[in-house]
């Protein structure tokens, strides 16, 4: 809520959590104020396969083109959270060692994004998913933004926890699940194409990055048609 503080956030989203809300209680925009952001992701680590964004702001493509850029290219902080377990920042991304994210950073770096954090959401030594903060200025984050953005990280996946499957299969508070049609789209690979359905994830985020599309984009052109995927490609 706009008049919230963080400690007052902090409060409402414990009550919502022990009441059994679910994710859809807590507003991207109201977080990543409030934890001095510019944009404020979750993503859920399924069983196999890449994280899915679950929650972001929909009126800010900020996060989840830097999150699309991840998922199609195969690297970045968010994944290498869920891959470790442990926190991944970056207070710099023009500045980035050049074989740490060597298509992710200079993708990166065409966004108005300059520093970024990954924080895991941990369930013992299991990594449940990933809340991503990104700023558009860089420099390091204060202690209490990091202590902030950890106790954050903590309610989200008591949110998390109670959201029930359905609403995870849907996307958080009913919405679209964000690469609905991603997946969508490797479906109808699996078809044209005889693949198995990781294969068809490969190959369409692989066309996306040798065309420099989005991979949303690619998606809607293959449901539609307008795009068909030679075998041999």
């Amino acid at each position: 809520m706009a008049g919230d503080s963080f400690p007052r956030l902090l409060q409402r989203l414990r009550q919502a959590a022990r009441t059994g809300a679910d994710l859809s209680a807590a507003q991207a925009a109201d977080a990543a104020r409030l934890l001095h952001l510019d944009a404020v992701t979750l993503s859920l680590l399924p069983t196999r396969g890449p994280p899915e964004l679950l929650w972001s702001d929909p009126a800010n493509d900020l996060g989840r083109t830097l999150e699309d850029l991840q998922y199609t290219l195969g690297e970045g902080p968010t994944l290498d959270a869920a891959r470790t377990g442990r926190t991944v920042t970056e207070t710099d991304l023009s500045a980035v060692p050049v074989d740490r994210w060597p298509l992710f950073t200079p993708a990166a770096c065409d966004t108005p994004a300059r520093a970024v954090i990954a924080h895991p959401l941990l369930l013992g030594v299991a990594t449940a998913g990933v809340l991503t903060g990104y700023r558009t200025t860089p420099g390091p984050l204060s202690p209490r933004q990091r202590q902030d953005i950890a106790r954050f990280a903590r309610i989200a996946l008591d949110l998390l926890l109670h959201t029930p499957p359905h609403a995870l299969a849907a996307g958080a508070g009913g919405s679209d699940l964000h690469r609905a049609e991603v997946h969508q789209a490797a479906g109808v690979l699996t078809v044209h194409l005889d693949i198995s359905i990781d294969d068809a994830l490969l190959r369409l985020r692989a066309h996306a990055w040798h065309h420099d599309q989005a991979l949303p984009d690619i998606a809607r052109a293959v449901i539609t048609g307008r795009i068909r995927l030679a075998p041999h490609t």
